[in-house]
């Protein structure tokens, strides 16, 4: 069976804070609360979007009213690449990858739609065979089951299987899956999210790197 790489998305593949930020900024600004710096939300990015609106509103001492998540699911669907970008060697890496011989898929907490809209726009949704987004399951990240449906959508197995990502959601699923997780330093998470990872890399080269070694081709 072929190696099937999960790969995270906000912060792994993709530097998406500048278009969610702004997303998230015109929401506090139609209720005229403080808006936040693009580390700010950087630093809330991961565990879906219920749970960043709560954390945003939380931290303007205040509870999401009824139409928040809606408003800013409608609004950031609708802007989801406007300044986002690759990061640095990711198509080149995953067009490597894929020419040796690996499967490659993504599994994150953003809603499915806005993940495929996204993908297809940075021009990386044909390489990949299956997307898992944090809409697609009964469970998302950290629940390992939301691992296990995007690996089996992409007809993988855990046995034969990698994660990679920058958040502490990414290791606990993988590794509830019986999945190895690489840590991508390059993204959002603190060091401190790292733990439970089998190794950490720098950079995408890197990243493919140590996928070929845990994965022998």
């Amino acid at each position: 069976m072929a190696r099937t790489l999960l790969l995270d998305l906000d912060g792994t593949l993709v530097d998406t804070v500048p278009d969610i930020a702004a997303a998230l900024n015109r929401l506090m600004q139609a209720r005229n609360l403080p808006c936040f710096t693009q580390p700010q939300v950087a630093a809330m990015v991961g565990d879906g979007v219920a749970a960043l609106v709560a954390k945003a509103f939380a931290s303007r001492g205040q509870a999401p009213d009824a139409a928040a998540i809606s408003e800013f699911s409608a609004d950031y669907g609708a802007h989801v690449a406007v300044e986002s970008r690759l990061f640095p060697g990711v198509a080149e890496v995953l067009q490597g990858l894929l020419g040796g011989g690996w499967t490659l898929a993504v599994c994150t907490n953003k809603p499915e739609g806005a993940a495929r809209r996204l993908l297809s726009a940075l021009q990386i949704l044909p390489m990949l065979e299956a997307v898992g987004g944090g809409d697609s399951f009964p469970a998302r990240k950290p629940d390992p089951a939301h691992v296990l449906g995007t690996l089996h959508r992409a007809g993988g197995e855990p046995a034969r299987a990698v994660m990679l990502g920058d958040h502490h959601n990414d290791i606990l699923a993988a590794s509830g899956a019986g999945l190895p997780c690489i840590f991508a330093r390059w993204g959002y998470g603190a060091a401190e999210q790292a733990e439970g990872a089998v190794a950490h890399a720098d950079d995408m080269v890197r990243a493919a790197e140590v996928a070929n070694r845990l994965l022998p081709g």
